[in-house]
Order: structure tokens, then sequence, then C-alpha cells
């Protein structure tokens, strides 16, 4: 039966408590991801707090974290989500998807509407990847996929 949280500090602390493990365990994202058979993008997210694990996913997580049976339990329940509060992000890498999105958010939302009609791009169907690739100019260029599906506004 899938469980929903109705305030997010459980799952703010479990996430605290996981990465202090992860760094403790010198692991990386992809390796805990690698226990779970989902990619690296959703089990990151899922261990920060923002989606559910399946229960084998949630359980290969919690003992490769060393983490117990109630942080596998809270990993499986679906999280209150939203991971940035309010106010302009502080955290410089953050800020600048949030200034991405002030310049080009007007620019998005035409052409998606141009290309597809009145709906929204879902971050429930989503997947997401993140690539390192060599600038023809010299150092590197981050290559961030967002790939969700459109669902159209159905007049009711």
């Amino acid at each position: 039966m899938a469980h929903a949280q109705f305030a997010p500090a459980v799952r703010e602390q479990l996430a605290a408590a996981a990465v202090e493990s992860k760094i403790r365990k010198d692991l990386t994202w992809q390796e805990i991801a690698d226990t779970t058979g989902l990619s690296v993008a959703f089990v990151t997210a899922a261990v920060l707090g923002q989606h559910p694990l399946p229960e084998a996913a949630a359980k290969a997580v919690a003992t490769l974290l060393e983490l117990d049976e109630d942080a596998a339990m809270w990993l499986q329940t679906i999280p209150t989500r939203g991971s940035i509060p309010g106010s302009v992000p502080t955290d410089p890498t953050i800020y600048r998807f949030h200034e991405m999105l002030q310049v080009y958010g007007t620019t998005l939302k035409a052409l998606v509407h141009e290309q597809f009609g009145d709906g929204i791009i879902s971050a429930i169907n989503f997947k997401l990847d993140v690539k390192k690739v060599a600038d023809p100019d010299g150092g590197e260029r981050a290559v961030i996929t967002l790939d969700g599906k459109y669902l159209p506004t159905r007049p009711f």
C-alpha cells in the first residue's frame, strides 16, 4: 500500500543522514543507483526526498548506506515534494537553474505551446540526464536533458 507524507521534515532528516553516509563511505550517486536498477537521476532525487523508491530499491539503498529499517520504510513513502524554499535560491548551482528559467522560461512556454498546444510537460512521467561533454573552445559543457511527457489541457 502506498503511503503519503504530510510534511517534509522526516524526509529532510533522512536525506541528511543518507548524504552523510554517502560521504563517509565515499560513494557516488551512480554507485548508489547501481544497487537499485533505476536511473541515477531518479535515485538521487528519491534519496534527497523528492520521490518514493520501490521496496526493493529502498531496502538496497538503506543497506548500502547502513540506514535502519525505518529509513527503508520512509524511502518508500510518497514525499511532500519541493526542495527549494519560496525565495530565490542562494546556492549558486540552483540559482543558475533559476536564472535559466527566469531568462528562458517564457521562451520555453511559447515554444511548447506553439508546437504542442495548451498543456504542460509532466515532471511525473519524466526522464532527466546530465552529461559532461568537451567544449570545442576548450573546457567542458553540461548537457542537461529534460524529457517529460506532454499533457494537454482538456476542456470540461
